[in-house]
């Protein structure tokens, strides 16, 4: 046998190693997100509710102020 081509059974084992941390992260990291897109969409209706809210609101100050500004 070669010795270039003998493998390290120590480095090879760290590698392993990192290799299963890595996947654990990446796991972690995919729930994390699909948390996120879930709380995302959710939020969604809200965002929809609060501008016809804050719509409805404006153009009643705007009739309002218009119909007093231009009242004879």
């Amino acid at each position: 046998m070669d010795h270039d081509n003998q493998v390290d059974m120590f480095k090879y084992g760290q590698l392993v190693a990192t290799v299963d941390a890595l996947e654990k992260k990446i796991d972690k990291l995919e729930s994390s997100v699909d948390y996120l897109c879930e709380l995302a969409n959710k939020s969604k209706g809200g965002m929809w509710a609060g501008m016809m809210v804050v719509s409805a609101f404006s153009s009643f100050i705007g009739f309002m102020s218009h119909y007093f500004v231009t009242k004879p």
